[in-house]
């Protein structure tokens, strides 16, 4: 039973993390730090690096912060709840990173519906190059409008 409440935990977090994840890019990125995300959008430098990858960095200091109250506070839930935002960071990464972006060069001939639609829905949302307007800000769930022909 009770690894099944550990499983329910981390799956609800990883959830939960979709919902995050488009509220911080729709409120905060989009919001009142434009200014780390705007290079995301409008590249102003060569660098492989973005400003915007501190986003990046802020989730993962959340999840390590869970995974120490488990191990030194012995608070339980510390550990599904880290795994959970951590395995949503590693999909994010994969996705957004990697198959979108092409900051590594891998999953470049994916074609399924799916990977479809999820680039169809970050077309659109990078077609605005400024903060407003913006439509779209979600990551691994988007609309179902996306995935239609």
């Amino acid at each position: 039973m009770q690894t099944l409440i550990w499983i329910l935990v981390f799956l609800l977090t990883f959830g939960i993390m979709e919902f995050m994840a488009w509220f911080t890019h729709k409120y905060v990125m989009h919001g009142f730090l434009w200014s780390l995300h705007k290079d995301h959008h409008h590249k102003d430098h060569g660098s492989w690096w973005e400003r915007n990858d501190f986003f990046f960095i802020f989730y993962a200091l959340v999840s390590i912060g869970c995974f120490l109250l488990w191990q030194y506070e012995n608070v339980w839930v510390g550990l599904p709840i880290g795994l959970g935002i951590f395995a949503y960071g590693v999909a994010y990464f994969m996705v957004h990173d990697i198959f979108i972006h092409q900051r590594f060069k891998l999953f470049r001939n994916a074609n399924n519906w799916y990977a479809k639609g999820i680039r169809r829905a970050h077309k659109i949302h990078h077609k605005h190059l400024g903060k407003e307007e913006g439509e779209c800000f979600g990551m691994l769930a988007p609309p179902l409008k996306y995935f239609k022909k």
